[in-house]
């Protein structure tokens, strides 16, 4: 059901203001003469090609996005083979684990509170007509759609069994959807980290940016400790986040729907090789 109301939402709005989103991009004064429900319709269009962008990346990429997704894939496998010692290690911890950040965790990585964020950047970016604030919200709106849906999808597919039924790494039940076999991904990590990171982008000041980053790894880490996830479902969810929002990113960018917005930055990804060793390693 829930996976049919995405569908059909996407498909409103894509009826709705798909004129807007044949039209070119408008400056910066084009858009401050436009009245506010103008301006919502060209957020729309901003943000439905946002997302429609970020679902075609994988046809685009280039040999140094297929690089990083082996090494994203390859560091994910080898996490895989110690998902049952770092998930014992974790739930250990439960009833030493701060009350308040289990709370924490568990809230901010809800729909609720992270579609209330999402909306209320948004909705304070439009009625005020302030175009960084705006882009904000569109990026955080569109960012936020695709993961749900990726999310959506991932869970009743893949259909992984939680550490907390007491089973182990390899149990799955595609499709059976049930509550207990909805691991991969981890929602709460997807929607906490994908608004963390979007917000992150807007400052240059890198300790401004670990410290969103960190408030974003509440709910992951807690839904670990809870036993809710793997540390490989997280992982994933973490790199499906990144990857989203850049792509998204870098779409309201390239197209300049907000030209009167510097250009931010979030992780760079470098590929390192040395003796005996390669990795990734992300700046910011």
């Amino acid at each position: 059901m829930l996976l049919k109301n995405y569908i059909l939402l996407i498909v409103c709005c894509f009826v709705t203001i798909t004129t807007y989103s044949q039209k070119r991009s408008l400056t910066s004064q084009e858009q401050d003469s436009l009245n506010i429900w103008q301006l919502a319709k060209y957020d729309g269009a901003s943000a439905l090609g946002g997302l429609l962008h970020a679902y075609s990346r994988p046809a685009h990429w280039d040999g140094e996005d297929w690089a990083t997704f082996g090494f994203v894939a390859g560091g994910t496998a080898l996490l895989y083979f110690v998902d049952d010692e770092t998930s014992e290690f974790f739930r250990n911890q439960e009833d030493s684990s701060p009350t308040i950040l289990k709370e924490f965790g568990e809230r901010f990585g809800s729909p609720q509170v992270t579609y209330g964020i999402t909306g209320s950047v948004y909705l304070f970016g439009l009625f005020t007509k302030n175009e960084p604030v705006r882009e904000t919200g569109v990026l955080l709106i569109s960012s936020a759609t695709a993961v749900g849906l990726i999310q959506t999808v991932l869970k009743t597919t893949v259909g992984r069994s939680r550490p907390q039924n007491g089973g182990d790494k390899f149990d799955f039940k595609p499709f059976s959807g049930e509550a207990g076999f909805r691991s991969f991904p981890s929602g709460h990590t997807i929607l906490s980290f994908t608004t963390a990171y979007a917000i992150a982008k807007q400052f240059d000041n890198p300790w401004v940016k670990a410290g969103i980053y960190t408030v974003g790894m509440i709910s992951p880490i807690s839904r670990i400790v809870n036993g809710a996830h793997w540390l490989t479902d997280v992982a994933l969810s973490i790199a499906i986040s990144i990857a989203t929002v850049d792509a998204i990113d870098n779409y309201l960018n390239a197209k300049k729907r907000y030209p009167g917005d510097k250009y931010k930055k979030g992780i760079t990804w470098n590929i390192n090789f040395g003796i005996g060793s390669m990795g990734i390693v992300g700046r910011f």
